[in-house]
């Protein structure tokens, strides 16, 4: 039976969905392709009608995190002058919600670790989801009036990720939830959103 290519984009879009889960449950080394396709309901047989390799299979699935990533911060910050926007995405970002997400949410935390030890087109497109979320909240803080907003939006998302990361880590609820408390009121109290979530 031929498909027709909006068929195959469907397809190819609900394995990248499917990698993208599992690449943040087990890692992108413990990732099999056959586990991937069964999960979008799909043979074994039919990876390679949309991937060359394992390695592009990753690639296009970190690609798929971001776009996922960008569609929620869009749905997140679409409601609000500019300041409370920003705030509602710290508040989402840093959040038990997110930390708890264990097959969705912002890829930084899951994959910055397995960066060095992927091959050149998952690293490549991993340092391009990371420049277009720097450059999104360097948006948002030039509207409210940053001066420095791309440096800014560049340590903003070093702090957001890094504190995620360890909130993941940390074994005790107490302590988990006061690093992501920390670092929402200082990212706040340093961009002037302390009043706004």
């Amino acid at each position: 039976m031929r498909y027709d290519a909006e068929h195959k984009q469907k397809t190819r879009q609900r394995v990248l969905k499917e990698a993208a889960k599992a690449i943040r449950a087990e890692g992108p080394h413990r990732v099999g392709v056959a586990g991937v396709m069964a999960s979008a309901g799909l043979t074994h047989g039919g990876f390679y009608a949309h991937f060359a390799s394992k390695d592009e299979l990753v690639a296009a699935a970190i690609g798929q995190m971001f776009d996922e990533g960008a569609r929620r911060r869009t749905a997140t910050m679409e409601d609000g002058a500019p300041a409370e926007a920003l705030a509602a995405y710290l508040d989402f970002y840093l959040s038990a919600e997110h930390r708890d997400m264990r097959t969705a949410g912002c890829p930084l935390p899951f994959m910055a670790a397995d960066m060095p030890r992927l091959a050149g087109p998952a690293r490549i497109r991993f340092a391009a989801g990371v420049a277009e979320l720097t450059a999104a909240i360097a948006r948002s803080l030039a509207t409210i009036g940053r001066r420095h907003a791309q440096e800014e939006a560049s340590s903003v998302l070093a702090e957001m990720a890094g504190a995620l990361a360890l909130a993941r880590a940390e074994p005790d609820p107490e302590r988990s939830e006061a690093i992501l408390r920390s670092s929402r009121r200082s990212i706040k109290r340093r961009l002037g959103l302390e009043d706004r979530s």
